[in-house]
C-alpha cells in the first residue's frame, strides 16, 4: 500500500508544487484547503504524514497540530510545518505545538523529500503502528515500558483482552471481528480521556490484546470505565436473536457444539513501585499474563490488580 501524505494549504498553487515534488516518490496524496477539512481527513482515513501550512483558515497549522498531538489515537502522526520565509515565530510555534519538523517556503524539493524520508523511517521504526487501529504496536509498547521503568516512579500497566472473541469471529466473520477490535480501541481511548492525565499510553499488542499504561491512582476508574463502556456496547455486536438468548452456539477446541456467552473484557493490572519493584519489561509481561488469566476465570467483564508485595 502506498504511503499516504496529506497536504493542507489554502493556496492551490502551493499544493500543486508540493504534489509535483512528491510525485517523484509515488506517494498517495490527499488535499485539504483549510485546517478543519484536514482534521476530518485525518480522523477518517489512515494518513502516514501531514504537511501543514502554518497560516490557513478555520484552523491554522499550529492549532491543528495541537489537536492531533493531544489525541491518543493520532498523536504519533508525523507532521511537517510549512512556514513563510523568515517567520521565526512560525517555526517556533510549530515546534512548540508538536510538529516533527518544518520547511520554509520557498523550499528546495530535494531537501523536503530527504526530510520526509528521514521522518517516515524514524516513525516506522519507533511506532510500528497496528494497521487496524493505528495504535502504537509492540516496539512502541516496549519502549514505553522501558521508559517508565527507568524513571523509577509508580505506574500501572493494564493488559486488556477480549473473552470469547474466537467464537465471535467464527460465527460473525473477520470483518465484524475487526469492527469489534476497532470499537474496543475507541473505548480505551475514551476511558483515558475521561479519567486520566496527559502522560498515559495505549498500545495494541495485536488481535484482541491491548495495553494501557497509566498512574496507579487512576487505574481503578479507568478499568471500571472500560468495563462499563464495553458491556454497554456488546449488544450492538450481535443479532437480536443472539442478544435475546444471551449466547451463541459454537464449537469448543475439540469440535463439540456448546453455548458460548457473549463477549466480555478481562483486564490484568500490574503496578510497579508501590507494593513491588519491577526492573525489567519481561517481569511486567509475566505478571500481566498471570493476572489476565485470573480475570478470565471469573467469566464476566472484570479486572484484577496485583496487590502482592515483594
Amino acid at each position: 500500500m502506498p504511503i499516504r501524505i496529506l497536504i493542507a494549504d489554502d493556496d492551490p498553487d502551493i499544493r500543486d508544487v508540493l504534489k509535483l515534488t512528491l510525485s517523484e516518490e509515488n506517494y498517495e496524496i490527499l488535499e485539504a484547503s483549510n485546517g478543519e477539512e484536514a482534521l476530518k481527513i485525518i480522523q477518517n482515513k489512515p494518513v502516514d504524514m501531514a504537511l501543514l501550512d502554518y497560516k490557513m483558515p478555520k484552523l491554522d497549522g499550529r492549532q491543528l497540530c495541537g489537536i492531533i498531538k493531544s489525541d491518543l489515537l493520532l498523536r504519533h502522526l508525523p507532521i511537517i510545518m510549512v512556514t513563510g520565509k523568515g517567520e521565526v515565530s512560525d517555526k517556533v510555534g510549530g515546534i512548540e505545538a508538536g510538529a516533527d519538523d518544518y520547511i520554509v517556503k520557498p523550499f528546495e524539493p530535494k531537501e523536503l523529500l530527504a526530510r520526509m524520508r528521514m521522518i517516515l523511517r524514524r516513525t516506522t521504526s519507533d511506532l510500528e503502528a497496528n494497521p487496524l487501529t493505528r495504535l502504537p504496536g509492540n516496539i512502541s509498547i516496549l519502549n514505553e515500558l522501558n521508559k517508565r521503568i527507568e524513571k523509577n516512579k509508580p505506574f500501572a500497566v493494564c493488559y486488556v483482552d477480549l473473552d470469547k472473541f474466537k467464537a465471535y469471529n467464527d460465527k460473525y466473520g473477520f470483518e465484524h471481528g475487526d469492527d469489534v477490535i476497532r470499537e474496543t480501541a475507541r473505548i480505551l481511548i475514551r476511558a483515558l480521556q475521561k479519567n486520566s492525565c496527559q502522560n498515559d499510553f495505549i498500545g495494541h499488542i495485536g488481535g484482541d490484546d491491548f495495553v494501557v499504561v497509566t498512574a496507579p491512582e487512576t487505574v481503578n476508574q479507568i478499568c471500571q470505565t472500560i468495563i462499563d463502556e464495553f458491556d454497554k456496547t456488546v449488544p450492538s455486536f450481535y443479532s437480536a436473536e443472539d442478544n435475546a438468548n444471551g449466547f451463541i452456539v459454537g464449537c469448543d477446541r475439540k469440535g463439540k457444539l456448546q453455548k458460548i456467552t457473549l463477549l466480555s473484557v478481562s483486564i490484568g493490572v500490574v503496578v510497579s513501585n508501590q507494593t513491588r519493584l519491577i526492573k525489567h519489561v519481561a517481569e511486567i509481561g509475566e505478571i500481566g499474563a498471570e493476572l489476565k488469566k485470573a480475570a478470565k476465570a471469573l467469566e464476566k467483564s472484570n479486572y484484577v490488580i496485583d496487590k502482592r508485595r515483594d
